[in-house]
């Protein structure tokens, strides 16, 4: 399937390079629907918070949090309070996580490959010199 290629993935991540910092300037605010897998939380959320949270989740960037939101190469980082308590914690959102960017109800960003799981990377392939082992190199 096209959306599972790692092509299709690089498409999606350089777009949202380009796309998030223009919103981080130009818009008052807009909200990301992404994947909650390896989105991390530091420091960790407590468990009743975390545990409420679904596989796919919303925020809100607005405000501080959108302060606060900066980049990298891989991950959108802000911060934002959670639960009754708002509790503190800065986000750590990869990239290719990201499903929807929504500006006023309107779908600027949509990305069908971020709510499929991720393949667990095989380790030993990321060096290069096994590559030909393992027959990537074909």
């Amino acid at each position: 399937m096209i959306f599972e290629s790692e092509k299709f993935s690089e498409i999606k991540v350089t777009h949202l390079k380009e796309l998030l910092p223009f919103l981080l300037e130009n818009a008052e605010e807009f909200n990301i629907t992404c994947n909650l897998q390896n989105v991390e939380f530091n420091p960790e959320l407590p468990p009743h918070i975390k545990n409420s949270f679904q596989n796919i989740i919303l925020f809100v960037i607005a405000g501080y949090t959108k302060q606060s939101a900066h980049l990298d190469d891989k991950n959108l980082y802000f911060e934002a309070g959670f639960g009754e308590e708002n509790f503190g914690s800065v986000v750590k959102v990869p990239l290719e996580n990201i499903i929807q960017i929504l500006i006023d109800e309107t779908p600027a960003f949509i990305n069908v490959g971020a709510t499929l799981p991720k393949k667990p990377k095989n380790p030993f392939a990321l060096n290069p010199r096994n590559r030909k082992i393992l027959g990537a190199d074909k």
